[in-house]
């Protein structure tokens, strides 16, 4: 059986090659798990594995999740773009180990890593919206970063951006957290509930990143002040100055509804992920106050991408296809279950889980 990393314990027992960037398997099969091996799994970013439905002991091994080979999101993984998203991540995970141990950021590293991933995931436009389903708690930081980027990118591809200007998005969205690098990694990285000061402290992480950045000669203003508003909310409720309206510069708009939209569909140590379309709900009714309307729109145009016959499962588990979309309610279409109709507007207990890919 398939299960994530992070449901493994010591005395399981591999099935299947673990691979990892090179032709030698980081674990053959037969491995038995150890808590090193594991730690192992998480530095590799490795996302799940194959084992024995017993442990070495003889007891059966018994998760409390196991992963459907026959599903989309797993057969996804073998995309020529999900293997560069991954080493991308691992990238991204050795760049913010130099940055906690002083080094400067190397924007051409930078570049060669987000240029050539922007490209890349333009041929599956659809993934991109849902690459929340490829972080896990113990690595989401970095998964955010990235795919933080890879949203933005697209979003100012739909707002007719050139190439140029997207990808400096990209790079805007891949640097945002850089300054937690500075942050004491007991803070900037605890499971449990910050302290207000502690929390005081995360909240400077925009500054610190904009001071990494700040003297970059080959890097744009636009991206340097992207960085520093992507916690800014357009009604002067974010950080770190408050400032509303038009003096948020159309780069931190764009960082700052992906940086949203994308942490709150994802699980975190200290807050239990939503499905997408219930946080575009939530980000939309928060559209008139801390978001740009248009990037709303946009937003749910994009991740809620369906349309008639498309199949989509509910959160009651049942699998309906859509057969009416109204553009007042795009998250919440007409759908046919075995023959019945669902109008999602009068039904607000229920919402769409997924799309079925």
């Amino acid at each position: 059986m398939r299960v994530k990393v992070e449901q493994l314990i010591e005395g399981c027992i591999l099935t299947k090659d673990v691979s990892s960037v090179s032709s030698k398997p980081l674990f053959p099969t037969k491995t038995v798990i150890t808590i090193q091996v594991i730690e192992v799994l998480h530095a590799f970013l490795i996302q799940d594995v194959e084992v024995d439905s017993n442990l070495i002991n003889g007891l059966p091994f018994t998760p409390s999740e196991v992963i459907d080979n026959n599903t989309a999101a797993t057969s996804v993984e073998n995309s020529s773009f999900y293997d560069l998203y991954m080493s991308t991540v691992k990238e991204y995970k050795k760049l913010f180990a130099n940055w906690q141990a002083g080094m400067s950021v190397d924007m051409s590293k930078v570049r060669s890593l987000i240029v050539p991933l922007v490209d890349k995931s333009f041929e599956e436009p659809n993934q991109i919206m849902q690459l929340h389903r490829w972080s896990t708690r113990s690595d989401y930081f970095y998964h955010h970063s990235v795919s933080v980027s890879l949203i933005a990118a697209l979003l100012g591809k739909k707002l007719q951006y050139e190439q140029g200007d997207y990808n400096q998005l990209a790079i805007a969205g891949f640097l945002s957290d850089c300054g937690m690098a500075k942050i004491d990694p007991k803070i900037a990285f605890k499971t449990g509930p910050l302290t207000s000061a502690e929390y005081k402290e995360i909240k400077n992480h925009p500054l610190l990143s904009y001071k990494m950045l700040e003297k970059l000669p080959l890097l744009k203003d636009s991206v340097k002040l992207a960085v520093f508003q992507h916690h800014e909310r357009i009604d002067g409720t974010g950080y770190i100055l408050g400032v509303s309206g038009d003096k948020l510069h159309p780069f931190g708009k764009i960082v700052a509804i992906s940086d949203v939209y994308h942490a709150m569909c994802c699980d975190k140590d200290y807050r239990v992920k939503k499905p997408p379309f219930i946080v575009l709900e939530e980000i939309a009714q928060d559209s008139f106050g801390k978001f740009d309307v248009q990037l709303v729109k946009l937003l749910i145009q994009e991740a809620a991408k369906i349309s008639i016959g498309t199949e989509v499962k509910l959160s009651n588990g049942q699998v309906a296809k859509v057969i009416f979309i109204d553009d007042k309610y795009p998250t919440r279409p007409m759908v046919d279950i075995n023959g019945s109709f669902l109008q999602l507007t009068n039904r607000k207990d229920l919402y769409i889980e997924s799309i079925l890919l």
